[in-house]
């Protein structure tokens, strides 16, 4: 089991900047999300959903280039994303870890979040709406995004549809 640490704030500068600079489509969506829409919750990675498009897999790899030299990133496949697992987990020597994702099964693809730009020290950043979000964790087993939905609901007024 590889060994997770709190994200570092310098560290999500970085790698708003790098995804910027290389012009990765995206948006964030977990933890850090929540972060973004002004629900701390502590997490160890960050969750990025991009579409399911080789350029854009390509643009991701040369940001992650930009911030770890680690050779495993070319291991980071375009016909994964794009094929029928479109999830990879990265963790660099560092232990920042990320979370790629270009479907939530049959579910959410891309193309179907709801995406808001939001000013993090200066870096615009993509990141799911709150009504996203929420969507995405209202339904799901585990305790922890039912636990975020929950604040999402009771912050945004939201209820089920």
């Amino acid at each position: 089991m590889t060994e997770q640490y709190p994200v570092d704030e310098d560290r999500l500068l970085a790698v708003f900047r790098a995804l910027a600079e290389n012009r990765v489509v995206y948006a964030v969506f977990g933890g850090i999300a929540l972060g973004l829409h002004g629900l701390a919750r502590s997490t160890a990675d960050l969750d990025l959903f991009i579409p399911a498009d080789r350029a854009n897999v390509e643009h991701l790899k040369d940001a992650l280039r930009a911030l770890f030299d680690d050779p495993c990133i070319d291991e980071i496949s375009a016909d994964d994303l794009c094929g029928d697992y479109p999830a990879v987990r990265y963790v660099p020597p560092d232990g920042f870890g990320f979370d790629i994702l270009t479907r939530l099964g049959k579910a959410i693809r891309f193309e179907d979040l709801e995406v808001e730009e939001k000013i993090y020290d200066g870096v615009r950043v993509q990141v799911v709406s709150p009504r996203t979000l929420w969507r995405m964790k209202k339904d799901t087993v585990r305790p922890v995004d039912r636990m975020d939905a929950a604040a999402l609901a009771d912050r945004f007024g939201y209820e089920d549809d």
